[in-house]
């Protein structure tokens, strides 16, 4: 029989843009930008229906590596402002993890300062709370890249 376990985790990520918290937000809100900056490039979004009760579904893998899916529902949206959403992540078609993510937008100077917190449940040892910060630091550091892009343009 094998021995179930849970890992509870939150961590926080806080960073500041020189893009208005409006462009920040659409990089989220926009299935087409979000493509632009979001996760790996190994990663595929297939589904996108950014509202409150949507879903977003997404899937990848490195090469010769697990395949990984997300499945988000959008439980909270303020403009500008603010997304909730609850999402778990499968490896191989096995839960890895079950969290609440909460994205803050405000405006600081003529840029946007940006919290990101994820309250997570990471089971059976198959997921590590530090893996998971590591990989949404990485994702914010292609969104930071993503938006220097969009001002040059």
């Amino acid at each position: 029989m094998t021995k179930r376990s849970v890992a509870h985790c939150t961590f926080v990520i806080e960073r500041t843009f020189s893009a208005p918290p409006a462009l920040v937000f659409t990089a989220f809100a926009d299935p087409a930008k979000k493509a632009r900056w979001c996760c790996h490039e190994n990663w595929e979004c297939l589904l996108m229906d950014f509202r409150v009760g949507g879903r977003e579904i997404s899937r990848g893998s490195e090469p010769g590596g697990p395949v990984y899916a997300f499945d988000g529902l959008y439980q909270d949206i303020v403009t500008d402002e603010r997304i909730i959403f609850a999402y778990t992540m499968d490896r191989d078609g096995v839960r890895v993890s079950a969290s609440t993510a909460t994205i803050e937008i405000s405006p600081d100077g003529a840029g946007a300062h940006l919290v990101f917190t994820d309250q997570g449940a990471y089971l059976d040892r198959l997921a590590s709370p530090e893996d998971r910060e590591r990989g949404t630091s990485e994702g914010l550091d292609n969104l930071a890249a993503y938006l220097r892009r969009e001002a040059a343009v």
